[in-house]
């Protein structure tokens, strides 16, 4: 009798590897949301999840954007118009009156 199972068990580590090798590269990135939009992606979240398909923040993302690359100019610039701009980075409010004064209160601790 030949061993032919062999063969595919020498096949099988030569595929893992080649799907190790063409992952693609991943990007880190941040955003800022407003409170009402980001509730829309935990109840997507949860959606997913009663569709038996649980999904991560990211995986949302992407598949919105898979979604708007699917569409016709005339269709994204609607979905574009109908989400407001805002202004994005961390609120300035307080936080450049209170660090100077957190600076002298250290400062004077240390003298």
């Amino acid at each position: 009798m030949k061993k032919a199972p062999a063969a595919p068990k020498a096949a099988a580590p030569a595929a893992a590897k080649d799907a190790k090798a063409k992952k693609p590269k991943l990007v880190r990135d941040s955003y800022t949301i407003p409170k009402d939009e980001y509730t829309i992606v935990e109840t997507l979240k949860q959606r997913a999840s009663a569709l038996a398909q649980p999904v991560k923040k990211s995986e949302l993302l992407r598949a919105g954007l898979k979604a708007l690359a699917g569409m016709s100019d005339n269709a994204l610039g609607g979905a574009l118009r109908a989400v407001p701009s805002i202004k994005t980075g961390r609120p300035r409010a307080d936080a450049a009156e209170t660090a100077p004064a957190a600076r002298t209160k250290a400062g004077a601790a240390r003298k």
